[in-house]
């Protein structure tokens, strides 16, 4: 039985099997006890499945566990040993500033104070050899100290140790052998630069206590669930990594800096598997939750970078390229000092939520929505989830400022947080040189459908795409998913001539096949069940920043593409150096598959059963109400037009068509003028 759950800010998802047919539920997310939420949407599934005594229960986390724990600074207490003479690389970063120009700018909390970070005797040359030797008096004596700082975790990182791990293994050595939780650099990120290898391994260092006891606790809740429904059967528990793939919760809990975007990786792969239905090449992902908003541009294939910061701290381990903003259903709306209206970062979350979730009392996008009747006065998850929208209307209506109707400060809540979101959707397309114009919009998460029309019009997009079970995709990609880890090594070989250049670095990549394959084959894979990709990081000499492209024959003729793709401009003459050399291993999961819907003839129009009155496209205004699982294949409506399920509702403005296709997922297109362009 394989069950798959996301974790967000205001519900947890849950995808799961029930007679060979997709089913998806929403829970509450419990922010402080994360893995309460996912065993109480577990024992719901088990209780309305059961469980066969003989059955393997696969249960797949994508969690915010990590990512919350950075940005509320709710890590572990860690001690950090380096090299002596380094210890101040995490306060001293980079030369480069993030606001160039922003005099208040303070740069974010190092995760650990200069008290607890440690010098180490010993020193390597750039190329791994020895200058001086880590003695057994010296690890003796940094065990002393460490003992006297009391770290729940130990992150050790020494200079050059990607050429040569010596130092580094028998210290680790060492220190497990004394009790310490130790987070090792050449086992997180084997790679060139100091500063982005210590950060990441401090990260996970900081992370490790908090995901080890989140996935204790998750493991013992479910087979505790699992026992209960009648199963003799162990849990095996895995958790969706940020790179796309999942791994076992023993080595998530090893290494939780891979997981501080698991979600969103989530979504990712949820909507690739939408577009790829629908016969789509190039989409831009808008996945729009109760707190944050998360985008991603897609072109053939899922971009991976590991130039990502956090809560911002840098974390270089490979990550598919994401682009979140605080915007979501539960942000905030408030006046700043000079009286503007703002929307986000912050937000309602779960608890206390929005305002007519019945508890909160700050206006939310989500309350803004339900004052403009965009749920079609029958609250979420089907009416489930009652709506309280005479006390959102009064909660807005004290907060209005200004404005002279609770309708206007509701379709200018709605409007910032769009622009918002249009600005995130352009540094990932525009910004990037991509023209959005060549571009699907996949729009997913609760919210999403609310909102996509709009942003679709901004961007000036005619297509919008609609998927099965918006507001659960992300649990319906890490369903989908298969194990993935990625393996690296800093190369830093000179290019004269590509032919030799890719000789020399494929022995490289073969030593890195041979260790994703143990590590494949310690999953319980089998051969037939592993593919492997090798990639190269590739830039200019004296550059700073390098480029991914395959390992083949034609990639220097890929890397000058590349390059003119991302900066405007390449240069074939200039000498070129190979920096990384990359090899992901996948183990090839059993794929779920979505089944084809029942189908009316071609264009057949369908009548829906409910009118509402709402403010759309700026107007007050009738608009009917369709219930997406009853409409067929081949259906076609018109907005304006409300579209209502279990997960989420969208929102069909005037000028746009929609047309159901042969799996349910729904296709939204621009038919003419906008009468509007921001707010409904």
């Amino acid at each position: 039985m394989r069950i798959a759950t996301d974790t967000g800010g205001t519900f947890t998802d849950c995808v799961f099997l029930r007679d060979g047919k997709l089913q998806i539920l929403k829970v509450p997310s419990q922010p402080r006890q994360p893995a309460a939420s996912v065993t109480n949407a577990l024992n719901e599934v088990l209780a309305s499945l059961g469980a066969k005594a003989s059955s393997q229960l696969d249960l797949i986390c994508g969690t915010t566990v990590g990512t919350n724990a950075l940005l509320e600074r709710r890590g572990g207490r860690v001690s950090l040993i380096t090299t002596e003479g380094f210890e101040d690389v995490l306060e001293i970063g980079r030369q480069a500033r993030p606001k160039l120009y922003d005099l208040l700018f303070q740069k974010a909390e190092v995760l650990v104070p200069a008290d607890r970070r440690i010098g180490a005797k010993e020193r390597l040359a750039a190329d791994g050899s020895t200058i001086a030797s880590l003695t057994s008096r010296e690890i003796h004596r940094l065990t002393k100290l460490l003992r006297r700082t009391r770290p729940d975790a130990v992150a050790i990182c020494f200079l050059f140790s990607f050429r040569n791990p010596k130092h580094e293994s028998v210290l680790a050595k060492a220190l497990r052998r004394a009790g310490f939780l130790v987070s090792v650099s050449h086992e997180i990120l084997p790679e060139f630069r100091e500063f982005e290898r210590t950060s990441t391994t401090v990260i996970n260092a900081y992370l490790a206590p908090v995901m080890s006891s989140y996935l204790r606790e998750t493991e013992s809740r479910a087979a505790s669930a699992w026992r209960s429904a009648g199963a003799k059967t162990t849990v095996s528990v895995r958790v969706m990594q940020s790179n796309g793939g999942i791994i076992s919760g023993t080595r998530a809990a090893e290494e939780p800096v891979r997981t501080v975007l698991s979600g969103p990786a989530g979504g990712i792969l949820g909507a690739e598997f939408a577009a790829s239905l629908a016969g789509l090449q190039k989409v831009l992902t808008f996945d729009m939750g109760g707190t944050s908003t998360d985008v991603a541009l897609l072109s053939g294939e899922t971009r991976v970078t590991s130039e990502v910061r956090v809560a911002g701290l840098p974390v270089a381990v490979p990550m598919l390229e994401i682009h979140t903003v605080g915007a979501g259903g539960g942000s905030l709306a408030r006046f700043d000092a000079g009286g503007a209206l703002r929307v986000g970062p912050e937000s309602a979350g779960a608890d206390p939520g929005p305002i007519c979730y019945g508890k909160g009392d700050s206006a939310t996008v989500t309350d803004a929505h339900a004052v403009l009747g965009h749920f079609g006065n029958r609250g979420l998850l089907n009416g489930a989830f009652a709506l309280d929208v005479a006390r959102a209307r009064q909660g807005l209506a004290k907060r209005k400022g200004k404005f002279p109707t609770v309708e206007a400060f509701a379709q200018a809540i709605i409007g910032v947080s769009n622009s918002v979101m249009e600005r995130a959707l352009r540094l990932i397309s525009i910004e990037r040189g991509h023209d959005p114009r060549d571009y699907t919009l996949v729009a997913f998460g609760g919210a999403g459908g609310l909102h996509a029309c709009d942003l679709a019009e901004a961007l000036e997009l005619r297509s919008v795409l609609l998927p099965v079970f918006p507001g659960a995709l992300s649990a319906l990609g890490i369903v989908r998913a298969d194990v993935v880890r990625d393996f690296s090594r800093t190369v830093l070989l000179s290019v004269n001539d590509p032919v030799d250049a890719l000789r020399r670095v494929r022995t490289a990549l073969r030593k890195l096949e041979r260790e994703a394959r143990d590590f494949l084959r310690n999953e319980g894979f089998a051969k037939a069940q592993q593919r492997f990709e090798h990639r190269l990081d590739v830039r200019y000499v004296g550059q700073a920043y390098n480029l991914s492209v395959p390992a083949e024959s034609q990639f220097l003729a890929t890397f000058h593409r590349a390059h003119e793709q991302a900066y405007g401009h390449a240069d074939p003459r200039r000498p070129v150096e190979i920096v990384n050399v990359r090899c992901r291993a996948i183990g090839v999961s059993p794929r779920i598959e979505l089944p084809k819907i029942a189908n009316v003839r071609p264009g057949t129009r369908t009548t829906a059963n409910v009118v509402a009155n709402s403010f759309l496209s700026g107007k007050n205004r009738e608009a009917p109400i369709y219930e997406r699982e009853a409409l067929c294949h081949g259906h076609e409506f018109a907005g304006p037009a409300i579209i209502t399920e279990y997960s989420a509702t969208s929102l069909v403005p005037a000028n746009w068509r929609a047309r159901v296709d042969a799996y349910g997922q729904i296709h939204l297109s621009f038919a003419g003028k906008s009468e509007r362009r921001h707010g409904r």
